[in-house]
């Protein structure tokens, strides 16, 4: 699949009011994109990115679990060449005894049932302007499943199979599919998370540098490329090193 590269482009990031988000609308109008589609539950969050960068940045509302909201941003949005499908959450708790079923069940309803409502409403928009890219941001808990996040690792690993799908039904329209897996990454998300952290500017740097060479899988730090080799070399050793760390 050729890539894409962000100069020029016309991009749409869902949960761009912060961390890796912001980044990425940040990152994609330094980079030269021809406008900025930043999303948010609540668009007043976004008015720090207007100001800095003015008419680059088009703030919308958009909670991607509601259909009418994925729909109304799509009406608002009919230019999009490059869709990153950025919002997610965490938190639901442990699997067994969790006093927090709700939170359990939106970790599955954003990360990827979320995420199935953008791909399909936006998937139409790209084809009609060029074919473009789809880039869900995943994590490598979706590659073997972190013990303190089960509900989490699991959306992601789901996250991960949609992607894969998604990228042969789209291949015909010339859409390419990229999937990311960041280690962890210092944001509020991640913030009780023991590990060292890269920045989220970073991030979004490497993405768009990969999504510009055509990159489908796409590991953006030193911690992602080991962990991806680890699970690659032996799945087995790579869960029980995850489940003795945690």
């Amino acid at each position: 699949m050729p890539g894409v590269p962000i100069k020029d482009k016309t991009v749409l990031i869902s949960g761009s009011n912060r961390g890796i988000g912001k980044s990425f609308a940040i990152q994609a109008v330094e980079m030269g994109a021809k406008k900025v589609y930043a999303a948010a539950r609540d668009k007043s969050k976004l008015a720090e990115l207007v100001e800095k960068y003015g008419d680059k940045i088009v703030p919308l509302t958009l909670d991607i679990t509601i259909q009418d909201q994925v729909t109304a941003a799509a009406a608002a949005a009919g230019d999009v060449e490059v869709l990153i499908n950025n919002s997610g959450m965490g938190g639901g708790g442990p699997m067994v005894g969790n006093p927090n079923p709700e939170g359990q069940r939106m970790e599955m309803e954003v990360n990827y049932f979320g995420m199935i409502k953008m791909c399909d409403t936006f998937a139409p928009i790209l084809s009609a302007n060029g074919g473009g890219a789809i880039v869900n941001i995943l994590s490598v808990a979706g590659l073997s499943s972190f013990a303190f996040a089960p509900g989490y690792s699991a959306s992601k690993a789901a996250g991960r199979s949609l992607t894969q799908a998604l990228r042969v039904e789209l291949r015909k329209q010339g859409t390419l599919v990229s999937g990311v897996f960041p280690g962890p990454v210092d944001t509020d998300m991640a913030k009780n998370v023991p590990m060292d952290k890269v920045s989220p500017d970073s991030v979004a740097v490497h993405v768009y540098e990969e999504i510009a060479k055509g990159s489908e899988d796409i590991f953006p730090d030193p911690f992602a490329e080991h962990f991806a080799a680890s699970v690659q070399a032996d799945f087995k050793a790579a869960e029980k090193a995850n489940a003795a760390a945690f």
